[in-house]
């Protein structure tokens, strides 16, 4: 009987439930508020950023404009490492409640497990034996009483044992997506370093190229002009004598089939006959592609899953695309990746649909830091070796003018 009633007393005892560490709360709220903070002063240069491009093209312009750039991306570097502080706390308050609540449940299964014990005891020794046994009456209502407690009890810690089960579940689920994301902003941390180092690259090396003299910035300007002029005139005449090409193998236009490129999308030329185009530029056949604001060092990804066709590492000094990634996909497109500071893949690479593949730059004829996304007809895309204006060549993609189809009607 002494058992049955410590069986009942444990039963009916409440179980403590797990409490977040005030201090670990403390600190996980102070990182959610420096987190605030830091995407406040991010949103802040970006508006800057942005002013500052659209600003006249001059040599201090262009300075300020990287020396921006290089603070932003400074302070998207502090942000992650917080971010990745904070995801550290939150994984660590995951870890100590899955092991109290692993605790709780098996003090519950100790309890259940030794009231069914005592239950299936009392069960086989009928009242009316009691009775005739000589126990007092009330003590064999007493006993039925508890014996009702410890079957409620009994139920109520079923009922516990189903509901601690269910939160350590979600605390394991959870605790794997807060790895998985871990383990994304270190990635996201390891291509900013690398954003940085382009971007402090592109500082340096403008200021070397220019002797830090706007007539010298003006005259490297004007020869990006050339450049661009003569090798948009050698487009249109290499993609007119191509004739007409086949576009029924590519997919029909969508919005959403392609993704962007990039993460913060600011169009600054659209394709096709755009004011800019019909004021003389691109040989008057329009733009063959979407240009997008894009900083040096600016991450760029793959807009959908492919296989990279062909890369060029820009080789030619100002010339052509610079450098640039030529992606084929499994639906009849291919989208090119030009201008870019740096290529992140090679030839032959699988990637996946926003998978990093280089990031933006000015290299080739541009006279300023963007992405220039070209969608083609895959079927028809074929390769020239292209001339520079210095005597040098280069290997370049073309088409049929009717093979160059409109970003803008697949991506979102």
């Amino acid at each position: 009987m002494v058992s049955f009633f410590v069986s009942l007393l444990l039963l009916l005892a409440p179980v403590a439930h797990a409490q977040t560490d005030p201090s670990i709360q403390s600190q996980l709220d102070a990182g959610a508020a420096q987190i605030q903070q830091l995407q406040a002063e991010i949103a802040q240069l970006q508006k800057q950023l942005d002013a500052t491009s659209k600003q006249k093209q001059t040599l201090q312009n262009a300075v300020n404009e990287i020396a921006l750039n290089i603070k932003k991306i400074n302070t998207n570097i502090t942000l992650t490492n917080a971010q990745i502080t904070q995801k550290d706390k939150e994984i660590a308050r995951l870890s100590g409640s899955i092991s109290t609540t692993t605790d709780e449940i098996g003090v519950v299964e100790e309890q259940i497990d030794d009231s069914l014990r005592q239950l299936n005891m009392l069960d086989d020794e009928p009242i009316a034996l009691v009775v005739l046994s000589g126990a007092d009456i009330s003590s064999v209502f007493d006993t039925q009483n508890n014996l009702e407690a410890l079957r409620s009890g009994l139920q109520e810690r079923t009922s516990q044992l189903q509901n601690l089960k269910g939160t350590l579940v979600t605390s394991k689920n959870t605790t794997t997506q807060q790895r998985a994301q871990l383990a994304t902003l270190k990635t996201k941390l390891a291509q900013q370093k690398t954003s940085l180092g382009l971007a402090q690259q592109s500082q340096t090396q403008l200021l070397a190229q220019t002797k830090n003299q706007e007539s010298s910035y003006q005259a490297l300007i004007a020869q990006k002009k050339a450049e661009e002029a003569a090798f948009e005139a050698e487009l249109i005449r290499l993609a007119q004598g191509l004739g007409s090409a086949d576009v029924s193998s590519a997919a029909s236009a969508k919005r959403g089939i392609l993704q962007w490129p990039l993460d913060n999308v600011t169009v600054t030329q659209n394709f096709g006959n755009t004011s800019f185009a019909k004021s003389g530029a691109y040989s008057g056949q329009g733009h063959n592609g979407i240009d997008f604001r894009a900083p040096v060092g600016t991450p760029v990804k793959a807009a959908l899953t492919g296989t990279v066709q062909e890369i060029n590492l820009g080789a030619v000094k100002n010339c052509q695309y610079g450098k640039w990634v030529l992606v084929k996909h499994n639906n009849g497109l291919t989208s090119l990746y030009a201008h870019l500071s740096s290529i992140a893949v090679n030839k032959g690479d699988p990637v996946g649909t926003g998978q990093v593949i280089g990031y933006a730059g000015d290299t080739g004829y541009a006279t300023g830091p963007h992405l220039h996304f070209t969608v083609y007809v895959s079927s028809a895309v074929t390769f020239k070796n292209y001339t520079c204006n210095s005597g040098k060549s280069a290997y370049i993609p073309i088409a049929p003018l009717n093979a160059y189809l409109n970003p803008g009607a697949y991506l979102p």
